[in-house]
């Protein structure tokens, strides 16, 4: 190791330009033999490009991460060129040529390079050229590290990070030891960032790390994996009980917490407990998966709780998912996979058939036609019932126009989310397609559940006094379901209250039942309203159910919902 003791003992100054003369006399060869001998206990990849053989060697372990054609090579315009990221290129070769314009030493540039996948990874080169005497370019040497690298300790809490836990978990390849893992998440950090400030909230941070970190037996180990969550793993044969016991004293370490700043921040942390032995899959990928899962049900069921995983919930997560990503895909294939479904509505006095409900179903290629209870709050959490609310509108009205030809009387009733109300101009959109299907106003019902009513009482009552001025008819649905806000019956005046049908059913069983629901009918006559009663399946309830009276029926006993060419042929051929 000659030159490194040159290196040492020798004055070799930089000044920002030219180097000492001294760098000139190492060999290009020597710089690749301590690069080899230093590669084994240095993450990141040291390099010499050496420019009179035109020749780029560079740490072995580089050429497994990105797209090089091995760890040393000749030609290296053409393989950088291949190597970087094509947006980057014209800046890193503007940097190149400048340095062999001008006396300039120093290279330091963040751009990116591709992997071995071809995915951009960025990183920060950093050389010096090392010239003779006359200015010449002999070679650059330096280091090159990737600045998107997670993290493998963390300065705020003091603890191992991700990648830390990632490494120590790969040393597991048949079974993780009994045990269990605990993911924790901070429930309110963002509100405490947005009242008291960042620092405060590093703060918070780093206390709770703390407060968990004292609630630890010798044998567990925390990690900080990411933002407000943390991770501890019991691999000492602790029980999901003795989980859950701890995950208790950290709440209440974290009160003290609180207390101790007379409540000056108040904040709760939630909990998801995992068995090792519920890790089905032996890696870290797997383990982030499930604790990630466990944690947000933790969340999603109240918070400052802990939930233990549980397959079953899992498997129903993941249908839920899968359901939601077909669902956008449908929506984004021209609804290929939904279908407007209509049930026919009759006037209770006459028996006869006076329109129809419009009501939206889907076919999963996966799962086969999925209930309506499932597949619509997930249009409604995603906000897809905008668009599919929107092609349910133009199928029905569609229908509607059609039907009119035979049946000039034929009214439709569509079904209104309260995210449509809420995010759409969904009261422009339904005169206009109105007007574009050359329908009457009066021809069309929109329905709501009160449900939807209790999210979205100003702006409802304001879209259907638009909607009414028009001559829309609205229907107040699933009346009698736990709701029946009756201050909704006065204060909108809908103009039908559909009566639903385990209220019904229940009245035909129950006389008591029976004298609740005519005492409704009779209150809702008396505002001069109508009432539709929803479920008839039998000739009894049939038969029951008309003492009230009703003004329109359905029910499967009278129609099950069908396909639109279905429905023609079975009601309105029949009328024709």
């Amino acid at each position: 190791m000659y030159w490194i003791n040159k290196l040492i003992l020798e004055d070799c100054t930089y000044e920002g330009k030219m180097m000492s003369t001294n760098f000139d006399q190492i060999s290009v060869s020597s710089l690749c033999e301590i690069i080899e001998l230093l590669s084994p206990a240095i993450d990141d990849y040291l390099y010499v490009y050496d420019y009179l053989q035109d020749f780029y060697f560079i740490s072995p372990h580089a050429a497994q991460r990105f797209l090089l054609p091995g760890n040393a090579f000749h030609d290296v315009g053409k393989n950088l060129r291949k190597l970087v990221y094509p947006e980057d290129y014209p800046k890193l070769r503007a940097d190149l040529d400048d340095l062999a314009a001008t006396d300039r030493c120093t290279h330091n540039l963040m751009y990116r390079w591709l992997s071995v996948e071809e995915k951009p990874i960025w990183i920060n080169c950093r050389g010096t050229v090392v010239r003779d005497k006359t200015g010449k370019m002999l070679y650059m040497t330096g280091c090159i590290n990737e600045i998107g690298k997670v993290q493998k300790a963390d300065n705020l809490s003091g603890l191992l990070g991700a990648s830390s836990l990632k490494l120590y978990l790969s040393q597991f390849t048949e079974r993780f030891p009994d045990g269990y893992m605990l993911r924790l998440g901070l429930d309110n950090l963002k509100g405490i960032n947005a009242r008291l400030g960042i620092e405060y909230g590093d703060l918070v941070l780093q206390k709770t790390s703390e407060c968990i970190a004292e609630c630890l037996l010798p044998d567990q180990k925390l990690y900080r994996i990411m933002g407000d969550e943390f991770l501890i793993l019991d691999f000492a044969g602790g029980q999901p009980a003795e989980g859950k016991e701890l995950y208790r004293r950290i709440r209440e370490k974290i009160r003290e917490f609180i207390m101790q700043k007379n409540y000056e921040v108040m904040f709760t942390i939630s909990g998801g407990l995992l068995r090792c032995e519920d890790a089905d899959e032996i890696s870290y990928s797997q383990v982030m998966k499930l604790t990630e899962f466990a944690l947000d049900e933790a969340k999603r069921l109240g918070k400052n709780m802990c939930y233990m995983y549980c397959q079953d919930d899992y498997q129903k997560f993941l249908r839920r998912r899968s359901l939601m990503l077909q669902l956008r895909q449908a929506v984004n294939n021209q609804f290929q996979g939904f279908e407007a479904y209509y049930q026919p509505l009759f006037s209770a006095k006459e028996r006869r058939l006076i329109g129809a409900e419009a009501l939206m179903r889907f076919h999963s290629p996966d799962f086969g036609m999925v209930s309506p209870g499932e597949f619509i709050p997930i249009l409604e959490e995603t906000a897809l019932i905008i668009p599919a609310g929107r092609w349910i509108l133009h199928e029905a009205l569609r229908l509607c126009s059609e039907i009119q030809k035979y049946i000039p009387d034929f009214k439709i009733s569509i079904n209104l989310s309260h995210v449509q109300i809420l995010k759409s101009s969904i009261g422009r959109e339904i005169l206009a397609a109105v007007n574009e299907y050359g329908l009457s106003p009066t021809s069309v019902t929109i329905e709501l559940t009160e449900s939807g009513l209790l999210e979205t009482d100003t702006r409802f009552s304001l879209l259907w006094s638009h909607l009414k001025a028009a001559g829309i008819t609205l229907a107040l649905d699933d009346f009698g379901t736990g709701y029946s806000n009756f201050h909704y019956l006065t204060d909108l005046g809908p103009d039908i209250v559909k009566i639903d049908r385990t209220f019904a059913a229940k009245a035909v069983s129950n006389e008591f039942e029976f004298e609740m629901l005519s005492l409704f009918s009779k209150m809702i006559h008396d505002l001069n309203l109508k009432v539709c009663v929803e479920g008839v399946e039998t000739a009894a309830e049939l038969e029951k159910l008309c003492q009230l009276p009703p003004e329109y029926l359905q029910g499967f006993y009278l129609g099950r919902p069908c396909p639109a060419g279905q429905f023609v042929k079975q009601f309105i051929q029949m009328e024709m």
